[in-house]
């Protein structure tokens, strides 16, 4: 992906984290099959940072995004939004859930076109879009001539299409080769601080959250709750030279360490 955004977009840098933006106030979340996904969970996302979510799977982290995307309702508790206004919210799914029957710039616009947004007006954003994640010559091809990680930059570029305050990503590189994930994490990494927005990325990656994150938030196994939080303050930047550098290595080491308690304890 190009980080590169028109002057109007390119805003400070998000590497220092603002006030409050949303927060999970006791929240719990059961289902009709008697399964419990959350419960008792707090936590705050502040305005600019890359906040991951950390965990096992099963421990709620994906439930825990679509409530904050608003996708679900918690059975217990409240999720509390600081500020006024749209929320403006970009979700990215574990897959790109693309419509294989018509082009990328029309999968990009489609956040567009539920909108309301007139083709003309939609147009100059969804090659802006397109030109942030690197695929601007590719918008009249077709889903099935592209890439797994092609596919899920169209999937990103889909959810900043409509220049969302909040990113939610859901384990969006899990299922890609190492090669093409350190490449999509790199480009992550460059466009957020590009674009100065707020993202929260669930992964169940010790590596990839210390790498992406300025903070982690440790989920215990199901029932989900906090067991840990910790902040990234290693140097910028995050780049080839980073992932094999001591500090990347120690960071990684004590939250695999933590993890591996939090796992022993339930």
């Amino acid at each position: 992906m190009s980080a590169a955004v028109s002057p109007r977009e390119n805003q400070s840098s998000a590497s220092s984290a603002g006030g409050p933006l949303a927060a999970f106030r006791r929240v719990a979340k059961s289902f009709p099959n008697g399964v419990t996904a959350l419960d008792g969970l707090d936590f705050t996302v502040r305005a600019g940072e890359f906040l991951s979510l950390l965990g096992p799977s099963g421990c709620g982290k994906s439930t825990a995004l679509r409530l904050l995307a608003g996708l679900a309702e918690p059975s217990q508790g409240d999720i509390l939004w600081h500020g006024t206004g749209p929320r403006e919210i970009g979700f990215v799914f574990q897959e790109p859930t693309l419509m294989p029957w018509t082009t990328v710039a029309h999968n990009v616009r489609l956040p567009l076109r539920l909108k309301g947004i007139s083709r003309h007006q939609a147009d100059p954003r969804v090659e802006e879009a397109l030109s942030m994640v690197g695929l601007g010559d590719f918008r009249d091809a077709y889903p099935r001539e592209l890439s797994g990680g092609m596919k899920m930059r169209v999937s990103i570029a889909r959810a900043l299409v409509t220049r969302p305050r909040l990113l939610l990503m859901d384990e969006p590189f899990a299922a890609l080769d190492e090669i093409t994930r350190f490449k999509l994490n790199d480009d992550l990494r460059a466009l957020w601080h590009a674009l100065g927005c707020t993202v929260v990325f669930v992964t169940h990656s010790v590596f990839e959250s210390v790498y992406l994150s300025t903070r982690i938030l440790m989920l215990t196994p199901r029932p989900g709750r906090i067991a840990a939080k910790f902040a990234i303050e290693t140097p910028e930047p995050r780049d080839a030279h980073f992932r094999t550098s001591p500090e990347y290595g120690a960071e990684c080491r004590k939250i695999s360490a933590a993890l591996a308690r939090v796992m022993g304890e339930n």
